[in-house]
């Protein structure tokens, strides 16, 4: 289950520190052709959302990583899965239908990430 957690929480670490990390720095302008959603909401949204998600990845390795307030592992997995539900329902509404895989995909991979680290931790 160790090796399982480590893996899950790495391929999220990736995913969402890139996603994350475009989010806090990157112009609407300069997000716009992947991200054609940030044209409906604030900025200050995005950036939120953004902060949300390398926040998320910190929650997933840190804690395990120093055996300190593991419990944060949890809620960390947890706040993605909400990330994603949040995502899941905004492509909805714009009829982006053909991007909710990749949703759907990392809101698996986080929901197995709160089953390992409830088993784990």
């Amino acid at each position: 289950m160790v090796i399982a957690y480590w893996i899950v929480a790495g391929l999220l670490a990736v995913l969402y520190l890139y996603s994350g990390g475009m989010k806090l720095v990157r112009s609407a302008e300069q997000l716009r052709p992947m991200m054609a959603w940030v044209d409906g909401m604030p900025l200050s949204a995005v950036r939120v959302i953004g902060l949300l998600e390398v926040l998320g990845v910190v929650g997933l390795i840190l804690p395990p990583l120093v055996g300190v307030l593991t419990w944060l592992t949890v809620a960390a997995a947890v706040g993605l899965v909400l990330v994603q539900l949040g995502g899941i329902t905004l492509h909805v509404r714009r009829g982006e239908i053909r991007v909710l895989g990749l949703n759907v995909a990392l809101l698996v991979l986080a929901a197995v990430e709160i089953w390992l680290a409830t088993i784990w931790l």
